[in-house]
């Protein structure tokens, strides 16, 4: 059988304030055709469809859209929450997914109740899929006595929780299927892409890949946005996100993985680049070298260092040079020490505003005359009254 595995759209996320809808639909337009190009038998999502558990309209429509796409042709989707989705909405949405032939798990499950996935390809192989979206810390004893149906004792360990619940889950793999697990969450030693919640992924938040089968053909995993494979007794992968969300991820190269896999033998990956996400990049420069390199940067967007002392208007050149400059920072070496300061004309209640105003932007390395002169008049204007 052949499946893509993908994981961490993100879809609705801002940058900046920047919008990125645009930019996502044609991600996922090139994931719906990597998939079809490829005739894969399933999909795959290990988990955060959106950037948050109360997505607008217009990110709801795009993933809608997306789902259905991939379910064009007989091909079987199958989508779990990951820490930000709103898994009672997906499983709202699970008989209306259904009958599209899109499988939607937003919280776990027992076996019998759909935390089993059973597929079966155009040839009539059959393959079995351990679904497990994102578990917090707080639900945790619940869904392992749920699953397990063993309420009493149970260890507080996050891990061995969620072995409970995988054993459970995984009990039924056979040896004439393909025996897969999709789940959201944190592997020890994983690398993180840059734009996790580092509160729902480290600590506690990560297990050993030691809770997998070895049954599994394949263990189709998101959370972290960084394409990896994890060391485990069966071939556990991380798909990342297929674009970068945020510039801690400037360095990433966005894939989906086309995974072939058959009964008695572990799974083959390739990794398909997804090319159509806008690039991060991160710039230094003077104001006049950033003007030399605006020509190359094209629409990437930007996170720009001015080695240049801070003044008024400074950003507003930079950004009337590079249009698409998110964010923009005096490089460290230009910023203000914090032990340079003017010799103090007065002390205690004989300092003037000015004189005060004058040493702070000494202290932040700001030179321009515009702003203290813009400072005494505001000050005069403010005061006026009081003569």
């Amino acid at each position: 059988m052949r499946f893509l595995h993908t994981a961490d759209w993100h879809v609705g996320k801002t940058l900046k304030g920047r919008p990125r809808l645009e930019e996502q639909e044609r991600v996922l337009r090139e994931i719906v055709g990597v998939a079809r190009a490829h005739e894969v038998d399933a999909v795959l999502i290990a988990g955060d469809l959106y950037d948050t558990a109360a997505p607008n309209a217009a990110a709801q429509q795009l993933v809608v859209r997306t789902l259905l796409g991939l379910a064009r042709d007989g091909v079987q989707v199958v989508a779990i929450a990951g820490n930000h989705d709103h898994g009672p909405t997906l499983d709202a949405y699970r008989p209306l997914a259904g009958a599209a032939g899109i499988t939607l798990v937003g919280s776990v499950r027992t076996a019998a109740r759909g935390g089993v996935v059973e597929l079966t390809s155009r040839a009539g192989e059959r393959a079995t899929v351990a679904v497990l979206p994102f578990l917090s810390q707080r639900y945790a004893v619940r869904a392992a006595e749920l699953v397990g149906q063993t309420p009493g004792e149970h260890t507080s360990a996050y891990d061995q929780q969620l072995r409970d619940v995988l054993a459970s889950l995984t009990a039924g793999f056979r040896d004439d299927a393909v025996n897969l697990v999709l789940a959201h969450l944190t592997v020890v030693h994983g690398r993180f892409g840059g734009g996790e919640r580092e509160a729902q992924s480290i600590f506690e938040y990560a297990v050993p890949a030691t809770i997998f089968p070895v049954e599994a053909h394949y263990v189709a995993l998101g959370h972290l946005h960084r394409r990896q494979r994890m060391d485990a007794p069966c071939p556990v992968h991380y798909s990342g996100a297929p674009f970068s969300v945020d510039f801690g991820e400037q360095e990433n190269e966005p894939v989906v993985c086309i995974v072939d896999a058959s009964p008695g033998t572990p799974a083959r990956v390739t990794d398909v680049p997804i090319t159509a996400g806008r690039r991060l990049r991160t710039v230094h420069g003077t104001v006049a070298e950033l003007a030399s390199l605006a020509g190359e940067l094209g629409e990437d967007y930007l996170r720009v260092w001015v080695r240049e002392p801070a003044r008024a208007g400074l950003r507003d050149e930079v950004t009337a040079l590079l249009p698409h400059a998110l964010e923009v920072r005096i490089d460290p070496e230009f910023a203000a020490p914090t032990t340079v300061s003017r010799p103090r004309v007065g002390t205690g209640a004989e300092r003037a505003p000015s004189e005060l105003f004058a040493e702070y932007l000494a202290n932040q390395q700001v030179a321009d005359p515009r702003v203290e002169r813009l400072f005494a008049r505001l000050h005069d204007e403010v005061t006026g009254g009081e003569r």
